[in-house]
């Protein structure tokens, strides 16, 4: 997990929050307002670390297409006899983008998992092509994008899992605070954000 992000969204959370409690102590007229404006501090606050935990995420899956990508751009440049059989995996990695899912789209049934399959099938496929190259041996640069494209692959649960414990704050923030969140902003939907752990199931 990305214990950097982690925490300082936690961090902000608590601020928030503290600053929404300690507001009850103020004076009967400063009230409603203080605790409006504590309100909606920790509620983009929220906002704000479960948009950062998802653009980590996502940058890191799109570093993963690009060490594929490179990956194969290099075993075409060692094997060129093979270009029109590499081209395929290409082809492929290229919808792999189209297939990803966003924020709302992952409540879709079995989207989640028809990424997770297409992914996963590209990164032990092409690992095991370059590993089974004779130059794999001493050719660095393939041996070096292999170890990246295993890395990132592994950290894909880990910020998973750091955005679904911020999607699970922000999820019980606004049913617990639904009623005064729409006073604070009547255009909201204040819709509950899916978790991977729910569509992955």
């Amino acid at each position: 997990m990305n214990v950097k992000v982690y925490f300082s969204g936690l961090f902000i959370i608590s601020c928030c929050l503290f600053a929404l409690c300690s507001c009850e102590k103020k004076p009967a007229s400063q009230t409603h307002f203080t605790k409006t404006d504590s309100l909606t501090g920790a509620y983009l606050a929220l906002q704000d670390s479960m948009l950062q935990a998802w653009n980590i995420m996502i940058h890191d899956d799109n570093r993963k297409i690009k060490a594929m990508h490179n990956l194969l751009h290099e075993l075409v440049m060692t094997n060129p006899e093979k270009r029109e059989e590499l081209k395929a995996y290409e082809e492929r990695l290229d919808h792999l983008i189209s297939l990803r899912y966003d924020q709302k789209s992952m409540s879709e049934t079995g989207i989640v998992t028809e990424y997770d399959f297409a992914s996963n099938s590209l990164v032990t496929e092409l690992i095991a092509l370059a590993e089974s190259q004779k130059e794999f041996a001493y050719n660095t640069t393939l041996q070096k994008l292999d170890d990246n494209i295993r890395a990132a692959d592994q950290r894909v649960n880990n910020y998973r899992e750091e955005y679904d414990f911020i999607a699970t704050q922000y999820n019980r923030f606004i049913e617990k605070n639904r009623g005064m969140l729409k006073e604070i902003d009547e255009d909201s939907f204040l819709e509950k954000k899916p978790l991977f752990q729910m569509v992955t199931e």
